[in-house]
């Protein structure tokens, strides 16, 4: 999450958190929020993350500029060449760039995390979104709304 504007979050809120982990950053992982705590940090479950043994949905401490809303649905008929996207892989969305296109199937460059380039059905890709001052922006980039 960018810029000064925060927002406060409750138990029960839907949010996404974006990882800082190495290897992972520029992914989010889909969360409920648990608990508010005073310090600026939430505890909040994960709807598609597990406890290591796999016995029960991970929870986890966060603090709230890893948290952000969950981004609003944008109804899209197809991606262009260097659209940036969020593929859902690894339970997670991880931000990317549309390299290509053969059938079905998109392309997508990871240039912030694997330097990887996967194929990935239309379904499991959305169009990305930034927020930024507490409002959803699309990148300056970003060419097809559509």
């Amino acid at each position: 999450m960018s810029g000064g504007k925060k927002l406060k979050f409750q138990r029960g809120d839907q949010v996404e958190i974006a990882s800082k982990e190495e290897g992972f950053v520029g992914s989010y992982y889909e969360a409920t929020v648990v608990t508010e705590l005073a310090r600026k940090e939430y505890i909040v479950q994960y709807l598609t993350l597990v406890k290591d043994d796999m016995s029960e949905p991970l929870r986890e401490f966060v603090t709230a500029d890893e948290v952000r809303p969950t981004p609003p649905e944008i109804a899209v008929t197809g991606f262009r060449l260097y659209d940036l996207v969020d593929a859902f892989d690894n339970d997670g969305w991880w931000v990317g760039k549309i390299t290509g296109r053969i059938g079905n199937k998109y392309f997508v460059y990871f240039d912030k995390s694997s330097k990887d380039e996967l194929a990935y059905d239309f379904e499991r890709l959305r169009i990305h979104q930034d927020f930024v001052d507490g409002k959803w922006v699309f990148p300056k980039n970003q060419l097809s709304i559509v």
